[in-house]
């Protein structure tokens, strides 16, 4: 028996080697007026930067530029929502980084409205979104977040009373996304494991969710055994093997769409407030929670052999070992070995690094949900995955 389920619309896909050179005809599709969002520093150095904005200029289109340099706060999207509204802008271009797609996503979206960002982010303000915007066009430089197929933009604010929520309408899917696996050669190492943790975590959360449907499980199962084959390869490799590079590429594809199917779990939960009281990069968050929150979520499926979300769990734990014929506990007992050896290869940073101590713990777990995760976690195990990295 199928439970009903409902999947929404993708952008137009342009996937593979060299398809950024179709951006400037896309763009005149759209209109003559581009405000093209980039990184401060990596497609630049990469070189791609340059060839995309001139690119631009060389099809007579009129073009601004922005810089996103961090993950964007409501205060940078209403000074450039401000900037541009009313100046005729016929189509956002993100090219860079989660940060960067969800800034320009952002705006694009807030453009068309009155008001800050604040009045429609989910669980900060009280306005409903009429999904207007201008549109929008995704072209990721990282294979992490999935952006470039979510209908939502993910805002933070970090301090005290920090928080870290979504802009969301079904409207905000991007109407193109060009995934060139070039475009992520130059991609730092440190970059790629962050990113590609937080696929990783994406696909797996979305596998297990309780929200999940026969969609979502056919491509989070395809984009983990990417993850399988190609992270580790990208990582140690990740400035000249392209076959690594569109591995990763599609997973984070597969992750984005998946997300937004089914959902998300508890490291994602944890990364939330996170992110918002510490400046925490999302990708680390990510990454460093990882193998404690599925070590404890297997531990309490284990002995539920008929929970759907161990049944999974055991069928990628077979797709990460490197044996065979084993028993099923030996299976899940690796993959938790597994998440702890990727953790350690890719230097995923511990969170004290960013701040976290034991006096932090308690508020952060006050803050966490589980969202869509297959089981809950006791406070006590939910404070000793966090005491686990700091």
């Amino acid at each position: 028996m199928i439970d009903p389920f409902q999947f929404s619309s993708l952008p137009e896909i342009l996937f593979g080697e060299g398809v950024r050179n179709e951006l400037p005809a896309a763009a005149m599709k759209r209109g003559k007026r581009v405000l093209l969002f980039t990184g401060s520093s990596s497609v630049h150095n990469s070189g791609h930067g340059e060839e995309i904005i001139s690119g631009l200029k060389a099809a007579n289109l009129l073009l601004d530029h922005e810089i996103i340099a961090h993950e964007p706060s409501p205060t940078l999207i209403d000074r450039i929502v401000d900037q541009y509204r009313g100046s005729g802008v016929d189509v956002v271009v993100a090219v860079g980084g989660g940060s960067v797609m969800d800034a320009g996503k952002a705006v694009s979206a807030m453009i068309p409205v009155e008001g800050s960002i604040r009045d429609y982010l989910e669980g900060v303000g009280e306005k409903k979104h009429p999904g207007d915007k201008i549109p929008f066009i995704a072209m990721p430089t990282t294979s992490g977040t999935g952006s470039e197929m979510t209908k939502n933009a993910v805002i933070s604010e970090v301090g005290e009373q920090g928080f870290k929520k979504s802009l969301r309408h079904d409207n905000f899917i991007p109407e193109l996304a060009i995934i060139d696996p070039e475009m992520m050669l130059s991609c730092p190492a440190d970059l790629t494991a962050a990113a590609g943790m937080d696929a990783f975590t994406q696909l797996l959360e979305s596998y297990v969710s309780v929200e999940a449907n026969p969609m979502t499980d056919a491509l989070a199962l395809q984009g983990l055994k990417q993850i399988k084959k190609y992270l580790l390869r990208a990582y140690l490799e990740g400035d000249q093997n392209i076959e690594a590079r569109s591995g990763m590429a599609l997973a984070a594809m597969f992750s984005g769409i998946t997300l937004s199917h089914a959902g998300l779990g508890l490291v994602h939960g944890f990364a939330s407030p996170l992110g918002g009281f510490y400046h925490i990069p999302h990708g680390v968050a990510c990454g460093s929670l990882m193998a404690p929150v599925f070590a404890r979520t297997i531990d309490n499926l284990q002995d539920r052999p008929d929970h759907p979300a161990i049944q999974k769990l055991l069928i990628v734990s077979k797709v990460f070992a490197d044996f065979k014929y084993k028993k099923d506990l030996e299976y899940l007992k690796a993959f938790k070995e597994k998440l702890i050896h990727i953790t350690k290869l890719l230097e995923v940073p511990l969170l004290s690094a960013y701040g976290l101590n034991e006096e932090g713990i308690q508020k952060v777990v006050e803050r966490t949900s589980h969202k869509c995760h297959p089981v809950k976690l006791t406070q006590e195990q939910m404070v000793d995955a966090l005491r686990n990295r700091i």
